[in-house]
Formats: C-alpha cells, structure tokens, sequence
C-alpha cells in the first residue's frame, strides 16, 4: 500500500497523497515499534 501511495504522488503531485502516504508510514513505523515491545516484554516479563 505504501509503494502504490507513493507511486500515485509521484505522478500526480497531489498534497492529499503525500499527506496519506506519510500517515500511513507512519501507521507503519508505530506498528513495528509496538511489535518490538511485545517481544521484548515476552524475553523479560514484568513481574
């Protein structure tokens, strides 16, 4: 979804597509940190 967004601004131009790119590549970045959280909170639990 994030190369078709920036595939689309890239060829358009458009301020409203760059806007949802970076808010879903930033989605993106959130995701991943939350993951490593878990993992991390699963190798040393919180007792």
């Amino acid at each position: 979804m994030l190369n078709f967004t920036w595939k689309v601004f890239s060829e358009t131009g458009s301020i409203e597509t760059y806007l949802l790119f970076k808010e879903i590549e930033q989605g993106d970045h959130e995701h991943s940190l939350n993951a490593e959280e878990e993992l991390a909170e699963a190798d040393f639990p919180i007792t």
